[in-house]
């Protein structure tokens, strides 16, 4: 499955005096979303990296439509787009509990070797989600 969805409960911390999510916020929203979804796959993003393999981010375009508010329940759409030999693509989108669309935001990843750095082929437990998704 392309789509996985979670949910995090906006904490008083990530918000400004008027409660409204402070926008740097979202980043970390749109992470839980990807970890969740490579864990829904059957991958600890944990173990991964134990092994060698790191995922950054390259690329992020966000677009905020209305803010999220302090205690609201936010439910993390993540959804695979595609990739390539060393990249991963998502989109994402958070909604609040009426269900209105608040941040949309699309994220490029980079399979990379810790020890070097350098762009790597994703492991083969990888792979075997790619073929399962085409």
């Amino acid at each position: 499955m392309k789509n996985h969805q979670t949910q995090v409960r906006v904490r008083y911390s990530e918000t400004d005096q008027m409660g409204v999510v402070y926008h740097g916020n979202y980043v970390p929203y749109f992470e839980i979303g990807r970890v969740e979804w490579l864990r829904n796959k059957g991958v600890s993003y944990k173990s991964m990296e134990e092994s060698g393999i790191g995922l950054p981010i390259v690329n992020m375009n966000i677009n905020y439509k209305k803010s999220a508010r302090y205690d609201e329940l936010l439910t993390i759409h993540t959804t695979f787009k595609s990739h390539s030999s060393v990249k991963i693509e998502f989109d994402c989108a958070i909604y609040n509990e009426a269900n209105e669309l608040l941040t949309t935001a699309s994220f490029i990843l980079v399979f990379v070797a810790l020890k070097t750095g350098r762009p790597t082929a994703p492991p083969d437990y990888i792979l075997e989600i790619f073929k399962t998704l085409e």
